[in-house]
């Protein structure tokens, strides 16, 4: 699902992504509530970029204010009760304004049609773009995934993967040309 805000977004720079988890919801622009997994999972664009809360777990990626958000970390992981959590992250710098609107229109392309994905596009850039997606709807899903893998859907060599959930995001830079790749992973071990 596409969003047009009509709100500028508060984030200007990778560099100013902040991760929480545990953060009650925000106020949000936009929310897509999708049940998988046996859970509702809420995909959440805020001003400042993004939240999912899902089940026991709200995770924030964006700009936070105050002293007790940590920087963005490449990968956490952590426990919750019944559940593990594990997050990574990257961000690609591209070299060109062209190269930059290809990625990101390759991202919005992708997602466009998914009932599982949400994407806002905020004003002042058609590449002012923060999506969000459940992992493993599609084979060979989104490209630009931080561990470099395709797809995420359930393994048959993994069956922890069948009793969980995982979501992916995009947040895109135009000023910078940096696209910040997410991949979480909620599991409730076997």
């Amino acid at each position: 699902m596409l969003t047009v805000l009509d709100t500028p977004y508060q984030d200007a720079r990778a560099d100013g992504l902040s991760f929480a988890l545990g953060l009650p919801p925000l106020d949000a622009l936009a929310v897509l509530p999708v049940e998988r997994g046996g859970l509702t999972v809420q995909l959440r664009l805020l001003g400042a970029s993004h939240q999912v809360i899902a089940g026991p777990l709200s995770e924030t990626v964006a700009c936070l204010p105050g002293d007790g958000a940590e920087p963005l970390p490449g990968s956490a992981a952590t426990t919750l009760p019944g559940w593990s959590y594990a997050f990574t992250a990257a961000t690609a710098v591209h070299a060109d304004d062209a190269a930059f609107g290809r990625a990101v229109d390759a991202i919005c392309a992708r997602l466009a049609d998914r009932g599982d994905a949400l994407t806002g596009a905020f004003p002042g850039s058609r590449y002012a773009v923060t999506a969000l997606a459940l992992d493993g709807a599609e084979p060979n899903a989104v490209d630009a995934h931080p561990d470099g893998a395709a797809g995420g859907g359930a393994s048959a060599e993994n069956p922890e993967q069948r009793a969980g959930i995982g979501w992916r995001t995009w947040h895109a830079y135009p000023q910078t040309r940096e696209i910040v790749m997410t991949r979480s992973r909620l599991v409730r071990p076997t």
